[in-house]
Protein backbone atom coordinates (compact mmCIF):
# COMPACT_ATOMS: atom_id res chain seq x y z
CA UNK A 1 0.00 0.00 0.00
CA UNK A 2 1.32 3.44 -0.96
CA UNK A 3 1.97 5.96 1.79
CA UNK A 4 -0.47 8.88 1.87
CA UNK A 5 0.83 12.39 1.34
CA UNK A 6 0.62 14.62 4.40
CA UNK A 7 -1.44 17.02 2.27
CA UNK A 8 -3.83 14.47 0.73
CA UNK A 9 -7.58 14.65 1.20
CA UNK A 10 -7.60 11.21 2.83
CA UNK A 11 -4.90 12.11 5.38
CA UNK A 12 -6.69 15.22 6.69
CA UNK A 13 -10.07 15.88 8.24
CA UNK A 14 -12.57 17.69 6.00
CA UNK A 15 -12.90 21.37 6.96
CA UNK A 16 -14.87 24.41 5.83
CA UNK A 17 -11.71 25.99 4.40
CA UNK A 18 -11.70 23.24 1.75
CA UNK A 19 -14.51 25.17 0.05
CA UNK A 20 -11.79 27.38 -1.44
CA UNK A 21 -11.48 24.61 -4.04
CA UNK A 22 -15.00 25.43 -5.22
CA UNK A 23 -14.07 29.10 -5.51
CA UNK A 24 -11.13 28.20 -7.76
CA UNK A 25 -13.77 27.14 -10.28
CA UNK A 26 -17.36 28.30 -10.75
CA UNK A 27 -18.34 28.64 -7.07
CA UNK A 28 -19.80 31.99 -6.02
CA UNK A 29 -20.21 33.53 -2.57
CA UNK A 30 -22.85 36.11 -1.70
CA UNK A 31 -22.80 38.06 1.56
CA UNK A 32 -25.83 39.06 3.60
CA UNK A 33 -25.52 42.21 5.74
CA UNK A 34 -21.86 41.38 6.48
CA UNK A 35 -23.08 38.73 8.93
CA UNK A 36 -23.30 35.61 6.75
CA UNK A 37 -22.50 34.25 3.30
CA UNK A 38 -23.99 31.70 0.93
CA UNK A 39 -22.15 29.48 -1.56
CA UNK A 40 -23.71 28.54 -4.89
CA UNK A 41 -22.39 26.80 -7.97
CA UNK A 42 -23.68 25.27 -11.16
CA UNK A 43 -22.60 21.74 -12.06
CA UNK A 44 -22.36 19.95 -15.39
CA UNK A 45 -23.35 16.46 -14.20
CA UNK A 46 -25.84 14.95 -11.75
CA UNK A 47 -23.13 12.74 -10.20
CA UNK A 48 -21.27 15.93 -9.28
CA UNK A 49 -24.35 17.24 -7.45
CA UNK A 50 -24.62 14.05 -5.38
CA UNK A 51 -20.90 13.79 -4.68
CA UNK A 52 -20.53 17.44 -3.69
CA UNK A 53 -23.57 17.35 -1.43
CA UNK A 54 -21.96 14.46 0.45
CA UNK A 55 -18.56 16.18 0.51
CA UNK A 56 -20.13 19.36 1.87
CA UNK A 57 -22.06 17.35 4.48
CA UNK A 58 -18.70 15.89 5.64
CA UNK A 59 -17.72 19.51 6.29
CA UNK A 60 -20.99 20.13 8.15
CA UNK A 61 -22.30 22.34 5.35
CA UNK A 62 -25.79 21.50 4.08
CA UNK A 63 -26.50 22.27 0.44
CA UNK A 64 -29.71 22.22 -1.55
CA UNK A 65 -29.90 20.81 -5.07
CA UNK A 66 -31.02 23.57 -7.44
CA UNK A 67 -32.23 23.51 -11.05
CA UNK A 68 -32.47 26.69 -13.11
CA UNK A 69 -35.25 27.38 -15.62
CA UNK A 70 -32.75 26.36 -18.31
CA UNK A 71 -32.32 22.96 -16.61
CA UNK A 72 -28.83 23.61 -15.19
CA UNK A 73 -28.21 21.68 -11.96
CA UNK A 74 -26.30 23.09 -9.04
CA UNK A 75 -25.97 23.44 -5.30
CA UNK A 76 -26.66 26.29 -2.90
CA UNK A 77 -26.09 26.58 0.82
CA UNK A 78 -28.08 28.65 3.26
CA UNK A 79 -26.57 31.91 4.48
CA UNK A 80 -24.08 30.87 7.17
CA UNK A 81 -21.86 32.88 9.50
CA UNK A 82 -19.00 30.36 9.13
CA UNK A 83 -18.78 31.09 5.38
CA UNK A 84 -18.32 34.84 5.94
CA UNK A 85 -14.50 34.68 6.42
CA UNK A 86 -14.19 32.79 3.13
CA UNK A 87 -16.40 35.35 1.39
CA UNK A 88 -14.34 38.23 2.76
CA UNK A 89 -11.11 36.53 1.71
CA UNK A 90 -12.39 35.89 -1.85
CA UNK A 91 -14.09 39.25 -2.46
CA UNK A 92 -12.54 42.61 -3.32
CA UNK A 93 -14.70 45.64 -4.10
CA UNK A 94 -17.71 43.39 -4.63
CA UNK A 95 -15.94 41.13 -7.17
CA UNK A 96 -14.58 37.60 -6.87
CA UNK A 97 -10.87 37.80 -6.14
CA UNK A 98 -8.40 34.97 -5.44
CA UNK A 99 -6.55 35.84 -2.25
CA UNK A 100 -2.80 36.40 -2.23
CA UNK A 101 -1.13 33.51 -0.47
CA UNK A 102 -3.79 31.02 -1.55
CA UNK A 103 -2.75 27.47 -0.70
CA UNK A 104 -4.39 24.32 -2.01
CA UNK A 105 -4.22 21.01 -0.18
CA UNK A 106 -5.91 17.69 -0.89
CA UNK A 107 -9.29 18.70 0.58
CA UNK A 108 -9.61 21.85 -1.54
CA UNK A 109 -8.33 20.04 -4.63
CA UNK A 110 -10.80 17.20 -4.10
CA UNK A 111 -13.73 19.63 -4.07
CA UNK A 112 -12.36 21.36 -7.17
CA UNK A 113 -12.09 18.02 -8.99
CA UNK A 114 -15.63 17.11 -7.91
CA UNK A 115 -16.99 20.41 -9.26
CA UNK A 116 -14.97 20.97 -12.41
CA UNK A 117 -12.35 18.29 -13.09
CA UNK A 118 -12.23 16.02 -16.14
CA UNK A 119 -9.93 14.47 -18.70
CA UNK A 120 -8.93 16.41 -21.79
CA UNK A 121 -7.14 13.88 -23.96
CA UNK A 122 -4.24 12.58 -21.88
CA UNK A 123 -4.18 15.69 -19.64
CA UNK A 124 -6.35 16.48 -16.66
CA UNK A 125 -8.37 19.69 -16.90
CA UNK A 126 -9.50 21.75 -13.91
CA UNK A 127 -12.15 24.30 -14.88
CA UNK A 128 -11.84 27.89 -13.72
CA UNK A 129 -14.55 30.52 -13.26
CA UNK A 130 -15.32 31.98 -16.71
CA UNK A 131 -16.82 35.02 -14.94
CA UNK A 132 -13.64 35.75 -12.94
CA UNK A 133 -10.59 35.70 -15.24
CA UNK A 134 -8.67 37.91 -12.80
CA UNK A 135 -8.44 34.88 -10.47
CA UNK A 136 -6.61 32.68 -12.99
CA UNK A 137 -3.00 33.70 -12.32
CA UNK A 138 -3.32 33.41 -8.53
CA UNK A 139 -5.11 30.06 -8.72
CA UNK A 140 -2.57 28.74 -11.23
CA UNK A 141 0.27 29.87 -8.92
CA UNK A 142 -1.33 28.12 -5.93
CA UNK A 143 -1.69 24.94 -7.99
CA UNK A 144 1.99 25.17 -8.93
CA UNK A 145 2.92 25.64 -5.26
CA UNK A 146 1.03 22.42 -4.52
CA UNK A 147 3.42 20.63 -6.87
CA UNK A 148 1.04 20.72 -9.84
CA UNK A 149 2.32 23.19 -12.43
CA UNK A 150 -0.41 23.66 -15.03
CA UNK A 151 -0.93 25.33 -18.37
CA UNK A 152 -3.74 27.84 -18.82
CA UNK A 153 -6.04 26.67 -21.59
CA UNK A 154 -9.14 28.78 -22.17
CA UNK A 155 -11.14 28.77 -18.93
CA UNK A 156 -9.20 26.01 -17.22
CA UNK A 157 -5.85 24.63 -16.19
CA UNK A 158 -4.36 21.59 -17.91
CA UNK A 159 -2.15 19.22 -15.90
CA UNK A 160 0.02 16.90 -17.95
CA UNK A 161 2.70 14.31 -17.31
CA UNK A 162 2.74 11.06 -15.41
CA UNK A 163 4.39 12.49 -12.29
CA UNK A 164 2.00 15.46 -12.02
CA UNK A 165 -1.07 13.32 -12.69
CA UNK A 166 0.13 10.87 -10.04
CA UNK A 167 0.56 13.71 -7.55
CA UNK A 168 -2.94 15.03 -8.27
CA UNK A 169 -4.45 11.54 -7.89
CA UNK A 170 -2.58 11.10 -4.60
CA UNK A 171 -3.78 14.46 -3.25
CA UNK A 172 -7.47 14.05 -4.11
CA UNK A 173 -7.80 10.39 -3.08
CA UNK A 174 -10.20 7.81 -4.44
CA UNK A 175 -13.27 8.64 -6.54
CA UNK A 176 -16.44 9.01 -4.44
CA UNK A 177 -18.53 6.69 -6.65
CA UNK A 178 -18.52 4.58 -9.77
CA UNK A 179 -20.08 7.49 -11.70
CA UNK A 180 -17.00 9.60 -10.96
CA UNK A 181 -14.34 7.08 -12.00
CA UNK A 182 -14.07 8.02 -15.67
CA UNK A 183 -13.74 11.69 -14.69
CA UNK A 184 -11.31 11.15 -11.82
CA UNK A 185 -7.55 11.90 -11.84
CA UNK A 186 -5.22 8.96 -12.31
CA UNK A 187 -1.61 8.48 -13.33
CA UNK A 188 -2.76 8.42 -16.95
CA UNK A 189 -5.94 8.85 -18.97
CA UNK A 190 -5.72 5.18 -19.95
CA UNK A 191 -7.68 4.27 -16.82
CA UNK A 192 -10.79 5.86 -18.34
CA UNK A 193 -11.03 3.39 -21.19
CA UNK A 194 -10.58 0.29 -19.02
Amino acid sequence: MAQLSFYSAEANRPQTGDLAGLLCCQGQLAEFARTAARLSLSLADRWRVRALRLALAERRVDATHTVTEEGVHGLRTAFRADLLPLAEEWTKEGEKFAPTGLTLDGGALRLWVLAAGDWLGTSYFLGLDPEAPDTYDTVRGALGNAGLPATLQGTGLRISGRRRLGRLAELVGRPPSGDAEEHWPAVSGMRRSA
